[in-house]
Formats: structure tokens, sequence, C-alpha cells
């Protein structure tokens, strides 16, 4: 809460908010954001309770929610339109198809989100935020026609990261932060990351991106919530590090 709050934000996409606790209620009310969406995934926990969800926190009143079905484990996109001195904003956040590597699965998903997105007016300033579990190089997120998940998503968009520094950032997972794991699942975990990525070195990349269109510019963008706890070096807010972007709408010649 503290790492967030420093960055002041106006909105703030969140992945995995925990259910049925709803971390995201706390959040807003702790950063004194009053507009929420929280939108819980599909896959439902042996109680009939869904594990958790997305949600959106706003300091603008939304215009417009929606909502979208991405078809495969569960996963749900959303998306809100905001007002911002006069000018509507679409803010999108959405947690996609985990596979370690390239997935078919998740370029459908990504295909989903851009055909949705793109109903919207052509003249709509549009961030789309998220854990996208797809590294720069993969289907979804690459511009290579045989890399086609971020591929897709570059197409239509611009990271504000690579905008802002000319590259993706090192990593942004995992983080430091200790799990409480078996050694069993370690050892298992540790064997799919080494087949997989062909590498015995413990994986680490990027998975997440800020993403806007040709209507916003990019003034800053940075990791944020990277240090861990003062008392505890291996407590971090997520295992996952966050990304901050400073927008400027392009305003349309009179």
């Amino acid at each position: 809460m503290e790492g967030l709050a420093a960055q002041q934000a106006d909105l703030i996409g969140l992945q995995e908010v925990k259910l049925p606790e709803d971390n995201s209620a706390w959040l807003a009310q702790q950063l004194n954001m009053p507009y929420v969406q929280l939108v819980p995934h599909k896959g439902l926990d042996d109680k009939g309770f869904p594990y958790y969800g997305g949600a959106i926190l706003s300091r603008y009143p939304f215009t417009q929610q929606e909502t979208l079905d991405l078809q495969t484990q569960g996963r749900v996109a959303q998306y809100v339109q905001v007002e911002v001195d006069g000018q509507r904003l679409v803010f999108c956040n959405g947690h996609y198809y985990w596979y370690p590597g390239p997935s078919p699965e998740r370029v459908k998903q990504v295909q989903l989100l851009l055909d949705w997105l793109g109903k919207l007016p052509p003249d709509r300033p549009i961030v789309a935020v998220g854990d996208f579990n797809g590294m720069p190089e993969t289907p979804a997120i690459a511009k290579r026609c045989c890399e086609a998940q971020i591929a897709l998503m570059r197409d239509r968009f611009t990271s504000a990261y690579a905008a802002y520094h000319g590259h993706e950032p090192e990593y942004t997972c995992p983080t430091p932060l200790k799990k409480r794991r078996s050694l069993q699942r370690r050892v298992v975990k540790y064997l799919v990351n080494a087949w997989i990525h062909r590498n015995l070195r413990p994986w680490r990349g990027t998975l997440d991106y800020v993403f806007i269109n040709q209507h916003l510019r990019v003034q800053n963008c940075q990791l944020i919530l990277t240090e861990p706890a003062p008392n505890d070096r291996t407590l971090y807010p997520s295992d996952h590090f966050g990304i901050a972007a400073e927008l400027e709408i392009v305003r349309r010649s009179p």
C-alpha cells in the first residue's frame, strides 16, 4: 500500500486479487480511490468461490464498464471508461493464459482482446495493462510473424516502458519474494523451467506491460514495488514488480 501510495496514481490495474477476501477493496480505501471494478475469474475453489479476480482502481468515476471472457483457464479481461479533463479514456486490465513459454491459447486470448478493443471509437485513448504471461519475444508480444502474441499487441499498441527506455525491463518476474513451497514442488518447477527455457539458471523474465495507443504519449515509465520490507528481505509486495507510467493525452487539433 505504501509503495502504491507513493505513485499517487489515478488508475491502477491489479491481477490476482485474493477472493473472497478482496484485498482490492482494502487497497482502494487506503489509497482513497473511490471507484473500483472487481471482476472474478471463472475458476472456483472447492467451496465454490472464485480463487481470485482482476480489479481496476480509479480516482475518476466510471462512465462505462465492460468485461470480456477470454475463454480459457477462466480468465477475464476488463475495461472502464473515464473522463479526464473532458477527454474520454479507456483503461483495460487483464491476466492472460499461463504456460511457461509460447502458447497458442495465449495468442487466441490476445486476439480476442484486440478484437474487443477494436470496437471502440478509433479516436479513443486506450491503456491496456496486465500480466500477459508472455516474454517480449513470444508470439503475443513481439513483432516478428513467428512470435505472434506480443507481436499482436505491438501491431496495435506501444509498450510504454520500451518507448521511454528503448527496451523492455530486464525482468518483472519473479521478485525475490520467498514462497512457501515443498521441496518437491520447488524441484518440479526448476526442472520445468530448465526444460522450457533450455537453461539451468533460475528463470526470470518480463511478463508485465503497460500498452498505449497512438492517442497517448509517455512522459515517464518505471518499475515500482521493487524493494523488500525494511525488516524482511524476503517479503515483497508481489511476486511481480509493478510498472507505473505517466501518460499525456495527445489532443487533436481543432
